[in-house]
């Protein structure tokens, strides 16, 4: 009789239990489908796609509306590869709100490849880190050098030219230190020109360009509304001369074929 009792109780027990486990998954459940629901999303560290481009990728399946789906979908599985982009990272604030920040790849110029028929975009090492057709504003493009095929995640090859890839990289780098970006670099018989607007300025090799580029920095703003080339080429410690020309501009060949960006804000990154 004993056991027959023990057995009953232990069975209300177990029961009680499976209720009461039941009664909470149900309640989670509802709390889960009713309380995350993403209201407020916020996007931060994204310089080439706007927020809504962003919010597209996110939020883009079926349950993307419930705040705690799109968080342990973004930890649990890797994020659908994005041009320019190399991580996404989302914070559950509350129930209610999450925070996208964007890392986006190191980019500091692009140049076209014609066997490819896309631009191949580089980072600071001459790493190619996204071959696209797309044009990213604020990036500048590499004109004048012969590339005959480039390779996504490996580095640039200029022919059996390694200085020149090297003096590139260090002009790119120093114009981004100096927020000079140009809209473009042009390379001619091994000398370097860059190009805003209606203004050229002549670099010449890669010798003193850290001097260079800090003097050029100081004169541009007097050349404003100006047309003509800056010869910085010749500056050294020995010879500190600079000159501007004022009408003396070189034409330069656009071997750059590019597809325009998308007008709804879409973004060809096909490899």
């Amino acid at each position: 009789m004993r056991r027959k009792r023990r057995k009953k109780k232990n069975l209300r027990i177990i029961l009680t239990a499976l209720l009461v486990a039941a009664f909470v998954a149900a309640l989670g459940a509802v709390l889960i489908w009713k309380v995350f629901v993403v209201k407020d999303v916020s996007v931060k560290g994204n310089e080439i796609y706007t927020d809504k481009q962003i919010e597209d990728w996110v939020f883009d399946e079926k349950y993307s509306w419930n705040s705690l789906y799109v968080y342990f979908e973004n930890k649990l599985n890797k994020t659908e590869e994005i041009p320019f982009v190399d991580s996404l990272q989302i914070r559950l604030k509350s129930p209610q709100k999450l925070e996208i920040t964007v890392v986006e790849k190191g980019i500091l110029g692009y140049l076209y490849i014609p066997s490819l028929g896309k631009n191949a975009y580089f980072d600071k090492d001459g790493f190619v880190v996204e071959l696209s057709s797309q044009v990213i504003d604020g990036v500048t493009k590499i004109n004048g050098l012969s590339v005959e095929s480039a390779e996504l995640y490996k580095k640039l090859s200029i022919g059996d030219n390694s200085k020149l890839l090297r003096t590139l990289l260090n002009v790119t780098q120093l114009l981004k230190k100096y927020d000079r970006v140009p809209e473009m670099i042009y390379i001619k018989d091994g000398n370097v020109y860059l190009i805003y607007g209606q203004i050229q300025v002549n670099l010449g090799g890669g010798t003193d360009l850290n001097e260079k580029i800090l003097r050029m920095d100081q004169i541009l703003p007097q050349l404003d509304g100006m047309s003509g080339t800056l010869h910085v080429e010749t500056w050294s410690e020995n010879n500190t001369d600079i000159y501007f020309r004022n009408g003396e501009l070189m034409e330069i060949p656009n071997d750059v074929q590019t597809v325009p960006e998308a007008s709804d804000g879409s973004a060809d990154g096909s490899q």
